[in-house]
């Protein structure tokens, strides 16, 4: 797993999936990066350690850089990976789990029009998008020999061909 160990859930995130990692009996290795010149590095790491899969945390660092940059080391270096949103699979990644940033813009402007027309914005309840996403890439499986198995592409909510 990668993540920025500069946000402030970090410790948070890697504890929750190194509790997870050891419920399912599997073998967790965080890696950082929260700098350009750190993704290169997480690679080659990646690389010696030849895991079966990475997932990229979730953090505006990460997220900036999955729908070009990561996606391309990951392809490059045959990784299967998990994202945290449906563009960084559009953009060739393998899969991704997470909220959907379309359903978050819907939120914002829901919110924005209570505001225009005179809501306080202290009075407004705190949201969360509340659609999450299941989105994988078969062409991307295909490439990196993967077959991801008809339960789970049965069940995402998008399937990119």
């Amino acid at each position: 797993m990668v993540l920025n160990p500069n946000n402030p859930n970090a410790e948070i995130d890697t504890k929750d999936a190194k509790e997870a990692a050891q419920t399912l009996g599997l073998q967790l290795r965080i890696l950082n990066a929260s700098h350009d010149r750190d993704l290169d590095g997480v690679f080659a790491t990646l690389v010696r350690l030849r895991p079966s899969a990475l997932i990229v945390g979730s953090d505006p660092f990460l997220n900036s850089r999955s729908e070009e940059r990561l996606v391309a080391l990951a392809a490059r270096h045959a990784v299967p990976t998990i994202y945290n949103y449906r563009e960084s699979v559009t953009a060739g990644g393998l899969m991704s789990y997470g909220t959907s940033l379309v359903d978050g813009w819907r939120l914002t402007g829901v919110y924005a029009s209570k505001i225009l027309r005179g809501a306080s914005p202290a009075d407004l309840p705190i949201q969360n998008a509340a659609k999450v996403e299941l989105v994988t890439n078969m062409k991307t499986a295909k490439t990196l020999g993967i077959t991801i198995p008809l339960p789970l592409s049965g069940r995402a909510d998008e399937v990119i061909e």
